[in-house]
């Protein structure tokens, strides 16, 4: 009796200090990790704001080793993958994190939707809409819609991006209706139903008041049926409430004014408009308005225009009616021609991609009214 009570003298001791020791073992090892894991993401962490991306993959990859289970790494290693155009290894991060059955509620839907974004970016546009799906009953639903709405624009799916705009614009996600006007306008353009291309566009209208193309596609189709009446009210209200849309609309008008019988009532507006904005192709509606009422004072009118504004292609309209040298004139009339013509582009505002003709939607960066309505040389 006396030997196990010696026992448990010597025994306690000594598992107490066992204990100690394997505590200390583990606490210096979990700092260890711990020191090491931070220093693997913080160095990646600056690789990332020295834009030196490889560096950092290198670095989130060696920490999602040391921890597969923290997804704040893998979404970041996601993300960069996707920034750097490595679709396939995107994917698979956030398809890996899918996989995974601990996963919190919010990390799924999160990972879906980066998922979504993948496709998206890789040009797999029905893989990315399958992906949204689940996302548009979650706290990420406004994002998974604006995914969607980008979707079915690069598709021209315009019924249903029309439907999801509205959808953004009644939930208070943002203002949507000159976008839904836009998708308006598109449908009508591609449908052969007059009729219906009229309501499409009344409804644009009604849409956004204050926008030019519904206003204007409307005035075309009007023309289209015959009545051209209806049209110049159109075009003339439009040139009232939006100035700035005026070189879009004046060559119109000038054509119509002497079909309906307005040709004061419009060079009065032509002439109105162009001392406000001094824009070249309001001079050229005014010059060929004048010219259909009997008068041609088109050399006047562009010299005058040089005087305040030099211009090369204002010098090339002011040279076609001049023959100095008939010799000459032609080539020097082909030269300066060919000078300005880069000049008379329009040029996206959002990415600077540059066209002949005017676009509602860049071609380039798909940004909707991002074309001024002057040329570059006005600018």
């Amino acid at each position: 009796m006396e030997l196990q009570i010696g026992w448990i003298f010597v025994g306690l001791p000594l598992a107490f200090v066992l204990g100690w020791l394997a505590s200390r073992f583990d606490l210096r090892q979990l700092r260890l990790e711990n020191r090491s894991n931070p220093k693997a993401y913080f160095k990646g962490l600056n690789h990332l704001l020295n834009e030196q991306q490889d560096q950092a993959i290198d670095a989130f990859i060696e920490a999602v080793q040391r921890d597969p289970d923290t997804t704040e790494l893998h979404f970041a290693l996601g993300s960069l993958f996707r920034r750097r155009g490595e679709f396939e290894r995107a994917v698979r991060v956030h398809q890996h994190l899918l996989a995974r059955a601990d996963l919190s509620s919010s990390d799924r839907e999160r990972a879906q939707y980066d998922l979504a974004l993948d496709y998206v970016k890789a040009g797999i546009l029905d893989r990315a809409e399958a992906a949204l799906q689940p996302v548009l009953q979650s706290s990420l639903a406004p994002q998974a819609l604006l995914a969607l709405l980008t979707i079915h624009e690069r598709t021209r799916d315009w019924r249903q991006a029309a439907d999801i705009s509205l959808r953004l614009d009644q939930s208070g996600q943002g203002q949507f209706g000159v976008r839904r006007a836009h998708y308006l306008c598109e449908l009508s353009a591609e449908s052969a139903d007059p009729a219906q291309a009229q309501n499409l566009l009344e409804e644009a209208v009604q849409t956004a008041p204050h926008s030019a193309r519904p206003r204007i596609a409307l005035a075309d189709l009007l023309v289209k049926l015959g009545q051209t009446e209806a049209a110049c009210d159109r075009l003339q209200a439009l040139a009232q409430d939006i100035p700035s849309a005026m070189p879009l609309v004046a060559g119109k008008l000038a054509a119509l004014a002497p079909l309906v019988q307005r040709q004061v009532g419009v060079l009065t507006l032509l002439q109105d408009s162009y001392h406000q904005l001094q824009n070249l192709d309001v001079l050229d509606a005014i010059i060929a308005l004048q010219r259909a009422m009997g008068q041609d004072l088109a050399r006047e009118l562009y010299a005058q225009h040089l005087l305040k504004h030099p211009s090369l292609i204002a010098a090339t309209q002011w040279l076609a009616g001049e023959h100095l040298n008939p010799a000459e004139q032609p080539q020097v009339q082909r030269a300066l021609e060919q000078a300005a013509k880069p000049l008379r582009r329009y040029r996206c505002a959002a990415c600077g991609f540059e066209a002949l003709q005017h676009f509602w939607q860049c071609p380039g960066c798909q940004a909707w009214d991002s074309y001024p309505a002057r040329r570059i040389e006005e600018l």
